[in-house]
């Protein structure tokens, strides 16, 4: 049994005297510019991470990458992993002295599940794993968080089939909550399962979201998701409570898109645009309103 998630959380406090470099110092893993170009993912993660109140950002990305990401991302600054580098991992986020890191957004194919769960046992903070990063765990097989609840996964329908397949985990599906649940118990983590009411469990408390529409059923809306939750854990919540506001305000900020445009032109682009309004529309809902 599952017991209800509770009231939506508050969105963190902002003390007067913060700087960069107490608001969260996050990492990004992702891009590549090879045989195919994901320049974009890693870019589109950042962007939406200073959008809901990051201090520094740094995309750890291939050289063939680097410029093109700094150009799509100024806010942010760079750093080249080269080929044959992936066992550096976790020294490269050591390095940058990290809050929180997501890892997976157009990631280059160099860095293997044994690279990810390297730098899950080395980090001690918050991680969120996302698109081909949960590729490359899922050829890992049988696995486990070192920390019960501090890594987050962020599958959609696709990859949450490779993951159960890889761990060996038979559930159906179309019952959304039960995958999940599955997921979360087996490895340890927190779990959204994306798609049509997102759900979010860690393999005890469960929320079901609410907000969010078919239009932003397009590319990069999951990158943009990656960097709103990052951008919270960075400002230290609950990384429960940030895997449920991220999800909420994501889906809110693609709903006032959408209401504003239709559905049919909303890109990831818009949301991040869009986020500001949803941050203030959620903390005046909850009586504390951000101006």
């Amino acid at each position: 049994m599952m017991s209800e998630y509770g009231e939506m959380p508050h969105f963190p406090d902002r003390p007067e005297d913060a700087h960069k470099g107490t608001v969260g110092r996050l990492v990004v893993v992702g891009g590549r510019f090879d045989e195919m170009g994901m320049i974009g993912a890693p870019s589109l993660a950042a962007s939406a991470a200073f959008r809901c109140g990051a201090g520094l950002v740094q995309i750890v990305t291939t050289p063939a990458a680097q410029g093109w990401v700094a150009m799509m991302a100024p806010c942010a600054t760079t750093r080249r992993m080269a080929s044959g580098d992936a066992d550096r991992l976790a020294e490269v986020v050591a390095d940058f002295g990290a809050d929180a890191v997501a890892i997976g957004c157009g990631m280059s194919p160099d860095i293997e599940g044994k690279h990810i769960l390297a730098m899950l046992d080395a980090f001690g903070g918050p991680v969120v794993v996302d698109a081909d990063g949960l590729n490359a765990l899922a050829e890992v097989g049988k696995w486990r968080a070192p920390e019960k609840g501090r890594v987050i996964l962020t599958p959609h329908v696709g990859e949450m089939r490779r993951l159960l397949r890889g761990l060996d985990i038979d559930v159906d599906l179309a019952d959304r909550a039960g995958t999940a649940l599955a997921l979360a118990r087996e490895t340890g983590t927190v779990v959204a399962n994306k798609g049509h009411h997102t759900v979010v469990t860690d393999g005890v408390q469960a929320y079901m979201n609410e907000t969010g529409n078919a239009g932003m059923a397009t590319g990069g809306m999951g990158d943009v998701l990656t960097g709103v939750i990052l951008a919270l854990l960075g400002q230290r919540m609950d990384v429960f409570d940030a895997t449920v506001l991220g999800v909420h305000l994501h889906g809110l900020a693609g709903d006032m898109v959408a209401e504003d445009m239709g559905e049919v032109s909303v890109t990831a682009l818009d949301v991040i645009e869009a986020l500001p309004d949803a941050i203030m529309e959620r903390e005046d809902a909850n009586g504390d309103y951000l101006a």
